[in-house]
């Protein structure tokens, strides 16, 4: 446990960050889901309007850090890639 009051403090961030963290990383995860939800259905509109607000969410999470660029750039490119594949 921390003993100075700067480590207190900084224990106290740490915490308060990782819950911001975990929140918007569900978020995100939430938005992925639906999107592939919409692919499930077949509903090509529906789900290109879904993945088009799901975009500036998954690009928030990798400009705060919560996810790799990488990591992001391939989960819209597989369901771009599956919604284009819708008949």
């Amino acid at each position: 446990m921390a003993n100075s009051a700067g480590s207190k403090k900084r224990a106290r961030q740490a915490e308060k960050r990782r819950q911001h963290n975990a929140s918007f990383r569900s978020m995100a995860r939430t938005f992925m889901k639906k999107v592939a939800a919409a692919i499930e259905s077949g509903d090509k509109a529906n789900a290109a309007e879904i993945f088009k607000a799901a975009q500036p969410v998954l690009d928030a999470s990798v400009s705060k850090g919560i996810f790799t660029k990488n990591k992001i750039a391939r989960i819209k490119s597989r369901l771009n890639t599956k919604i284009k594949a819708l008949a």
